[in-house]
């Protein structure tokens, strides 16, 4: 798993440094308007939220939601995790070992009977590679890994490349696949160390490819002639689907949180800049930047955004962005100074649109912590 590790880092290094020069600039060229978010501030914010976390948020057994399954609890300890809790606080170890205790025979870490194993198998996984310095869950990992692979469409399953289903991931064995499944398969694989050379990832580069609205030899799925403006949608499976709606002509419009994923999905999987594949996805984020609302979906799936819409950007090792205006965002300053003016005096966040789970203050906490350990400010030490 170390040398899959080192390999899949080298491809991540090489790919940095060609990253592009339309969306590239350096900080010194750009003073933000927005004012800076100084460590202490900062600091301050993440306290705050990982002490309503303890004192409010975790249930007796380690789970946060745990009427919601184990998915919320993978992702809040994940994001207590990166922000410095240690593996052997009770905060963090109660949940770890409620996580545990959720492992199945298979492989799979998820709650019995649930419609969603892939899916919670891959937050589990991120979570554990998060809390595994030591090896001292190598072998729970391994097992997991395995069974998310055979959840795979195309792996053990009866669809072929020509099926639009190929190499997507859904909520569970032979569910349909979906980009927002997808995108934590490959995220689950990459903390294992795959790299874009693994199988499994260039399998889900496939489907991923064809949730974008861009016509190529990598789509031809018919959807991206409706709506050809670059950005991903949900699913081209099962007819298509997007969570944003149709365009007049019948299209699946392209919205943020999905445009997010699937860029940072091919950065994973290893497409490269120069490709048209990125090259548009990134044109649409210039077109569409935005830390005030998730593009397509205004506040609807706002924290999951903020979440992805950081790590896309962090994967591109962009220091700033320039919108298709010219105007240059600091985006690390900006998203942390929206995600401090949002957060509540309880040290919580909530999203007043509760759609997906996000009018659950934990669930909600934890996609705030994750998206500002990709914002730190220099000098701040997590």
């Amino acid at each position: 798993m170390k040398l899959r590790r080192r390999i899949a880092l080298a491809a991540c290094c090489s790919l940095a440094l060609s990253w592009y020069g339309s969306g590239l600039a350096s900080a010194a060229d750009q003073s933000s308007p927005t004012p800076r978010v100084d460590p202490g501030t900062y600091r301050t914010a993440v306290d705050r939220a990982t002490t309503f976390l303890r004192t409010k948020g975790q249930a007796p057994d380690g789970s946060y939601a745990g009427s919601s399954g184990p998915g919320p609890t993978a992702v809040v300890t994940t994001a207590l995790l990166r922000q410095g809790v240690g593996v052997d606080d009770p905060l963090a170890s109660k949940s770890l070992k409620y996580l545990e205790g959720l492992r199945h025979e298979d492989g799979g870490i998820y709650q019995p009977g649930a419609l969603y194993a892939n899916y919670e198998t891959c937050l589990a996984i991120m979570c554990f590679a998060e809390a595994n310095k030591d090896g001292r869950y190598s072998k729970l990992l391994k097992t997991a890994e395995a069974f998310v692979k055979g959840q795979q469409w195309g792996t053990g399953q009866p669809a072929n490349r020509a099926d639009f289903n190929y190499g997507g991931a859904g909520y569970g064995k032979h569910k349909r696949p979906d980009l927002s499944n997808t995108q934590f398969f490959i995220e689950a694989l990459r903390s294992l160390g795959d790299g874009p050379e693994d199988e499994a990832m260039q399998k889900a580069l496939v489907f991923v490819s064809r949730c974008q609205n861009l016509e190529s030899e990598d789509n031809t799925t018919g959807f991206a002639a409706k709506n050809p403006d670059g950005g991903f949608y949900y699913t081209p499976a099962s007819g298509g689907a997007s969570m944003a709606g149709q365009t007049p002509e019948g299209g699946l419009r392209s919205y943020g949180s999905m445009t997010y994923a699937g860029l940072k999905s091919m950065i994973f999987a290893g497409v490269g800049p120069e490709d048209p594949r990125v090259k548009a996805a990134f044109a649409w984020v210039q077109k569409h930047y935005s830390v005030g609302a998730n593009p397509g979906m205004g506040n609807a799936g706002l924290y999951y955004y903020y979440h992805t819409f950081a790590k896309a950007l962090d994967a591109m090792k962009l220091d700033l962005v320039e919108d298709s205006g010219g105007v240059k965002h600091d985006w690390r300053n900006e998203l942390a100074a929206e995600l401090l003016k949002r957060q509540r005096p309880d040290g919580s966040w909530i999203n007043e649109n509760p759609r997906w789970l996000e009018g659950e203050a934990s669930l909600v906490t934890g996609y705030a912590l994750l998206a500002l350990a990709y914002c730190r400010p220099a000098g701040e030490k997590r």
